[in-house]
């Protein structure tokens, strides 16, 4: 089958659009709990919330659309939805509009990640398939650092005084003066609208599902759901989705409360670096797993992990800031081989159970809002110790996990005789 590249550029593009948008909240919270006056940090756990209990929601029913509609309709679905919750908040800026703006992107977001994957296989070829997933990964990593430093220089622009031009002088028409930040959203609405348009005019290759990607019938999810093992591996993806939103929606807040930094200048980068440091996290991550076992690498990862959040609550402002993004660096590998090591634990009925797996984004909403509540009884230092029991249930798995298929080790000299052959 012909290999077109050209589409597997676009779907990073996609990758990119996807990130730009999803990942901003963490920055924003400081503002968002100033300007909507949130008297308690609970409330802003709801935003992050509403978007994660969407993206659950919609995780199954979207892997079900793909067989049913043509992958374009449901890509122009996927992005006319937060298309429409960005123009519903820059156009009615309030906080339960931010609450309906979030869940309707997070029910786009689900259908276009649901939709990516497969069509990144066809578009790219299966023998290539490994490779720019994880490309898929860094781009994705790429943007989520990216954004919240064009928050940062968005605001800093809008509210400085000077006379603009272009697209910031539109931008400070439409933004109430009060509200700077959410100029962002009338930024994402246009970005959404040009991709629609793009993905509109390119044709883009039959998908055919293959049986990992296919949602089974209702009789594999009634096998599956009496295999105790499925709800296990479901929490641990429930505990990682609420370990990297947990930390990352409240970095902002706690360099701002405890050190008394400015979002803008650091908390922003600050979780730029969280998500930039993620993504390097990754590409050592694929090294290690290449020489030793998924549990060992968990185990390791979920103590660095622990040590890395520990220093960030307890050490001074410069710990904090860099230790932080070594929070995410530790955790990137968790993700994959969670997944991995849950797909490689069943015989049969992959498609469902991924799509029980995806459903366990969802923890994305627990995470953020447990932070929050905890915040407001005992302080968002010690509440961020939540985390703490997280990455310890997401190590606890390298203990119990059976799987049937181990990942394939070399030694170190077989490695780069393979990288130099």
């Amino acid at each position: 089958m012909k290999r077109n590249y050209a589409i597997v550029a676009l779907i990073m593009g996609f990758w990119f659009v996807i990130s730009f948008i999803t990942n901003i909240i963490g920055p924003l919270i400081p503002d968002i709990i100033d300007n909507f006056n949130l008297t308690h940090l609970a409330l802003a756990g709801f935003i992050p919330m509403s978007f994660f209990v969407a993206y659950g929601i919609m995780s199954i029913p979207a892997g079900l659309m793909i067989e049913r509609f043509s992958q374009k309709t449901v890509l122009a679905a996927g992005f006319a939805l937060p298309l429409l919750g960005s123009l519903l908040f820059a156009l009615f800026p309030s906080f339960p509009v931010l609450l309906a703006s979030s869940f309707t992107i997070g029910l786009g977001m689900a259908m276009l990640q649901t939709t990516i994957n497969p069509l990144t296989r066809v578009a790219g070829g299966e023998e290539n398939f490994a490779f720019f997933s994880v490309m898929g990964q860094l781009v994705f990593g790429a943007a989520s650092f990216v954004s919240p430093f064009v928050y940062a220089g968005l605001v800093e622009r809008l509210t400085s005084g000077r006379e603009l031009t272009g697209l910031a002088a539109l931008l400070q028409r439409l933004t109430p003066p009060e509200l700077p930040w959410t100029s962002l959203y009338w930024l994402f609405a246009a970005i959404l609208a040009a991709v629609i348009v793009v993905v509109l005019c390119v044709r883009f290759p039959r998908i055919e599902l293959q049986e990992d990607e296919r949602s089974g019938g209702l009789h594999s999810y009634r096998e599956l759901l009496r295999n105790k093992y499925v709800y296990l591996f479901f929490f641990g993806m429930l505990a990682y989705t609420a370990s990297e939103q947990g930390v990352a929606n409240w970095i902002s807040e706690f360099l701002r409360q405890y050190h008394g930094l400015d979002p803008q200048t650091v908390g922003a980068p600050v979780v730029g670096r969280f998500w930039g440091f993620m993504s390097v996290g990754c590409l050592v991550g694929l090294f290690a797993l290449k020489l030793w076992d998924s549990k060992q690498v968990l185990k390791v990862s979920g103590a660095l992990a622990v040590a890395s959040l520990l220093t960030a609550l307890f050490g001074n402002a410069a710990m904090a800031v860099h230790a932080f993004p070594a929070v995410g660096f530790s955790i990137s590998v968790m993700f994959s081989i969670v997944m991995s090591t849950a797909l490689n634990s069943v015989e049969r009925y992959h498609g469902s159970f991924a799509g029980i797996l995806c459903s366990g984004i969802a923890g994305g909403a627990l995470g953020p809002l447990v932070v929050g509540w905890l915040g407001d009884l005992v302080g968002l230092r010690y509440a961020l110790l939540f985390i703490c029991l997280t990455i310890s249930y997401i190590v606890s798995i390298a203990f119990w996990a059976r799987p049937l298929v181990r990942n394939r080790t070399v030694r170190l000299a077989e490695l780069f005789k393979t990288s130099k052959a």
